[in-house]
């Protein structure tokens, strides 16, 4: 398939710069995939689709302030964004891959000064922009990163460089309720739109949840410069999945409840880990599963997702789920009733 069958029109003012003030006062456009019918509803409604014995499968990875504002010894500014951690080097430093942005050049072995907790030294330069880079800090990196870190939000989201009043707010809301598991660097946006209300009225439906974790990466915003689908290789992501949540997810295929997907992240380990015999393996790992349409779902009954990028490996995934057709029509209506796109946009849920 081309590339290009996957491409739509958005108006860049759908493109959601703020979340809504309350999480589940979202939209939510509800497909049936059977009878190829679309709803229009809001989030809050979702226990209203549920079943008893649904067993919803989230993704618990919590973004980090991954993107760091820092100095060089000249005075110039200097941005770093963690990637990938490589190793902790002593008890005080850890070395980690790096996007890195710098106004003027930078040479191997320069200091970066971020505040008096945390400073770095440019050890190897990669390529592309990317940095091998050791981290000093005193006290634990967790609270280093907290105090001087910033959100990293997508680059369609557009924050300046010092607002600190913006990144509060990016901080809560870029970020699950049930989020517990530090190491992404991208959050897994379905997710957003749940409350501790919407769980709890989910519970008492009958319904059921279960976590995985599976740390995104910024591999999840590269485009795909490939024009024929067949060709691209999608980024590697670690994942885990205990062997309590593994039970609980093989359990409810074995007595034939509904497994919903919360996000196409969650959707990617679901798929990782379920053999071809349906069965569940607990592990740990690093997934490059690249889903586009044609592949033949093992896992999912139904799928929770947001609206995705044109031609994304996330639209390609959806796709998958729901059929190509089906989708490309779903988005141009949600284009013409104006839903609102993207990280902190509108939700959707495919059964």
């Amino acid at each position: 398939m081309n590339l290009k069958e996957f491409n739509y029109i958005l108006p860049k003012e759908l493109i959601a710069q703020q979340p809504l003030k309350q999480r589940d006062k979202s939209r939510l456009m509800v497909l049936d995939r059977k009878n190829r019918t679309i709803e229009h509803a809001f989030f809050y409604c979702l226990p209203d689709y549920l079943k008893k014995g649904d067993l919803l499968v989230a993704n618990d990875t919590r973004v980090i302030p991954a993107r760091i504002y820092g100095r060089k010894k000249t005075g110039g500014w200097v941005e770093l964004f963690l990637l990938d951690f490589v190793e902790n080097e002593t008890d005080s430093s850890q070395v980690w891959e790096c996007l890195l942005k710098a106004r003027g050049k930078i040479a191997e072995g320069s200091k970066i000064y971020f505040s008096f907790n945390l400073n770095a030294d440019l050890l190897k330069k990669l390529g592309n922009g990317m940095w091998r880079v050791k981290l000093n800090y005193k006290g634990s990196f967790e609270a280093s990163l907290e105090e001087t870190g910033r959100t990293p939000l997508p680059p369609y989201i557009k924050r300046e460089r010092l607002n600190d009043v913006s990144d509060s707010l990016d901080r809560e809301r870029y970020q699950t309720v049930y989020a517990s598991i530090n190491g992404a660097v991208a959050a897994p946006t379905a997710g957003f739109h749940f409350t501790d209300e919407i769980i709890k009225k989910s519970v008492q439906k009958g319904a059921d949840l279960s976590f995985v974790t599976l740390h995104v990466g910024l591999g999840t915003f590269q485009p795909i410069r490939e024009c024929i689908l067949e060709k691209h290789e999608i980024h590697k992501e670690y994942y885990n999945v205990t062997r309590h949540e593994a039970e609980k997810i093989d359990r409810a295929y074995r007595e034939k409840r509904r497994v919903i997907s919360v996000g196409t992240t969650a959707a990617r380990v679901l798929e990782t880990i379920t053999g071809n015999n349906k069965r569940i393996s607990p592990g740990e790992g690093y997934t490059d599963l690249y889903i586009f349409p044609g592949y033949s779902f093992k896992s999912m009954d139904a799928l929770i997702t947001n609206f995705h990028l044109p031609m994304s490996s996330l639209l390609l995934l959806v796709s998958a789920f729901a059929g190509k057709d089906f989708i490309m029509s779903a988005y141009r209506v949600a284009v013409e009733r104006k839903y609102r796109f993207f990280s902190y946009g509108d939700a959707m849920l495919i059964l």
